[in-house]
């Protein structure tokens, strides 16, 4: 079976630079077998993020490839912080948010961008953890999605 850092290799994923935090938090904080990370939101590989309103500016499916930028974020600060993917057994817990209109109802639909890109990296078991996706009016910087995440790591 692949590792995680085959199977990034394998997907033609490029990880954008780790960001780096943008105010007063670490981006990750390891304790113990866990990895807290802080939440995060569309970094592209050229350090400019994907900004606007889902139901507005941006269509759900535009939203999800927002959400699956994130993810690709948080690999990269897992990676910085951990020095491999391969250290991870599992991921526990994902919360997203979603900047997005009032009548805009499919937040689940537009975290599972994040979500499925996890299940491609490290699988179908542990991959996949509990999960919330909600709604914003507004997020930091008018980004599209932000999301934070636990970890399993290896001690």
């Amino acid at each position: 079976m692949s590792t995680p850092e085959k199977r990034v290799q394998e997907l033609h994923l490029t990880l954008p630079p780790a960001p780096k935090p943008v105010a007063v938090y670490k981006t990750a904080v390891k304790f113990g077998t866990l990895l807290f990370v802080s939440g995060h939101g569309p970094l592209k590989a050229d350090k400019t993020m994907i900004t606007g309103r889902v139901g507005k500016d941006l269509t759900l499916e535009q939203g999800k490839e927002a959400a699956r930028q994130v993810g690709l974020a948080i690999l990269a600060t897992v990676k910085d912080h951990l020095g491999s993917l391969d250290k991870i057994k599992r991921l526990i817990k994902t919360f997203g948010m979603v900047n997005s209109t009032d009548d805009f109802l499919d937040h689940p639909k537009v975290i599972n961008g994040f979500s499925e890109l996890m299940k491609d990296v490290f699988g179908e078991d542990a991959g996949v953890g509990a999960r919330s996706a909600v709604g914003h009016n507004v997020l930091p910087g008018n980004i599209a999605v932000e999301v934070e995440c636990i970890f399993e790591v290896e001690a």
